[in-house]
């Protein structure tokens, strides 16, 4: 016989979760939902519940020696997932306290059953399950039986075809040696990471019967619309790279905004491509990206910008202010210090689909370390990777700003080796020449093109960046010792 059984799977309504999960929940599932106070296991429950829950598949909500019923209401309908007309319809809570209280396990799995045989539920919650462990310590008969309750209560939910969790107080090491593992059909941890007075909540599903699951710990936020998860996961292949494909030998060129630049990049930015201006502060790298905004908005591109210090406010550029009140310019910015790069991308990706952005603008590198949380940061280089490998798959242009320090006699073009990580670079430089300080900067690399050498004087004028036509007559320009070019 080769017919296989079929899991049914739930979509939990949870953004990202059902990514991690391999596709949703299992249906009559038996579900394990742990982690320390104050994690949001409460808050995800909820939140899975009002998403799923219906008059076809109502839920019934234990609640034991935690919150009551009233106050844990009073705080979860501030939230965008609550929906108080199936309060007492679709939802029903119930108060085992007083159950539990009477110490005997057989009592409480009674209750639990009785109200499952009235209200017939697709979906049951058991919150806090950790106050039926404690009990069972404190009562050695109730230790003995504990592990026949949860497999008891397991088996009836799954003859009740019920969708079931259990949401606990534990900690990764507690749960792994509790019995309750060896029953639970799936199990999914909540954390928070403290770190130079930063926190980051972490999500992890440790293990999820009949599917294949994605490992690892996955930033959450609690935000006004509930929970959200952010996986960490690169995007699939562009269009380009999948297997039979033809690949464009001559991809489009377009403007950079800056004539002269097009010029020594042989007809322009090839499309999709991402730049790299590399340069010290105030060599004008700014400048170069608001001006290839200005270029695809002048024919007919929308475009996105990051910024993590300088707001349209604080550049007091005019042609900037006026791209984004005519529409033509999203603007992203954060004042989090506490960033994860999966935030960032949500935020940048949610901002080029609604604006059918193609080009972009992350400016800078250089400041993104001092938003990002510190095991963020830790890796700026993978975080660099994941944001650019998201922009390929769009198809977008990217100009990437990067600041450097001056280094006499080195030619450093970005910290953390970022400049492998693009197609283009820029570098951008100052030189003192006779007696004053000057601006030069040359073509390092477009990835499958041809392009100029030459190093070119430029000037930072009212109309933005003039770079002279011809090579700059000196030698040692980016190494710090300038000298005449021999003729």
């Amino acid at each position: 016989m080769t017919d296989k059984v079929r899991l049914g799977r739930l979509s939990t309504g949870v953004p990202g979760l059902d990514v991690l999960l391999g596709g949703g929940l299992t249906e009559f599932a038996f579900t394990l939902i742990a982690g320390a106070p104050g994690s949001g296991k409460t808050t995800l429950a909820h939140h899975i519940m009002f998403s799923l829950a219906s008059q076809e598949r109502r839920a019934l909500f234990f609640t034991v020696l935690g919150e009551p019923p009233l106050k844990m209401l009073r705080y979860q309908q501030q939230f965008a997932f609550f929906d108080m007309d199936k309060v007492g319809s679709a939802v029903r809570y119930v108060n085992l306290a007083d159950d539990l209280r009477a110490g005997h396990f057989s009592g409480v799995l009674e209750r639990i059953m009785r109200e499952v045989e009235d209200f017939q539920p697709g979906l049951v919650f058991v919150d806090s399950f950790r106050s039926v462990v404690q009990s069972a310590r404190d009562d050695n008969v109730g230790v003995t039986h504990l592990q026949e309750f949860i497999q008891e209560l397991g088996s009836r939910m799954a003859t009740w075809q019920a969708t079931t969790f259990l949401i606990g107080e534990y900690a990764q090491g507690d749960v792994e040696a509790h019995p309750i593992i060896t029953v639970a059909d799936g199990m999914i941890t909540l954390a928070q990471s403290n770190d130079d007075n930063s926190t980051l909540r972490k999500i992890r599903v440790n293990k999820m019967r009949g599917q294949a699951h994605m490992a690892g710990a996955h930033t959450m936020r609690i935000t006004d619309d509930g929970i959200r998860v952010y996986p960490r996961v690169l995007p699939p292949l562009a269009e380009d790279r999948r297997s039979g494909t033809p690949i464009d030998r001559e991809p489009r060129r377009i403007p950079t905004g800056v004539p002269e630049l097009d010029e020594m990049l042989l007809g322009g930015l090839p499309q999709g491509h991402t730049l790299l201006a590399s340069g010290p502060t105030g060599i004008g790298k700014t400048i170069l990206a608001t001006r290839f905004l200005m270029a695809g908005a002048a024919q007919g591109e929308k475009g996105v910008a990051v910024y993590f210090e300088k707001g349209t406010s604080r550049l007091r550029n005019a042609e900037l202010a006026d791209m984004v009140q005519a529409g033509q310019v999203a603007v992203v910015e954060t004042r989090s210090l506490s960033l994860s790069i999966e935030e960032l991308l949500d935020d940048l990706m949610e901002a080029i689909d609604r604006l059918g952005a193609t080009r972009v603008v992350l400016d800078s590198l250089s400041e993104i370390e001092l938003y990002l949380a510190p095991e963020a940061r830790a890796d700026l280089r993978l975080a660099v990777f994941r944001t650019l490998s998201a922009l390929a798959k769009r198809g977008v242009s990217t100009v990437v700003v990067v600041g450097i320090d001056e280094m006499r006699g080195l030619m450093r073009l970005s910290p953390d080796e970022l400049c492998f990580l693009t197609d283009a670079v820029v570098a951008m430089r100052f030189a003192e020449v006779g007696g004053s300080l000057r601006k030069f900067l040359t073509v390092v690399k477009v990835r499958g093109c041809d392009h100029s050498n030459d190093v070119r004087e430029f000037h930072i004028t009212d109309r933005g960046i003039d770079i002279e036509p011809h090579a700059a007559p000196y030698e040692g320009i980016l190494t710090g010792w300038p000298r005449p070019r021999a003729s």
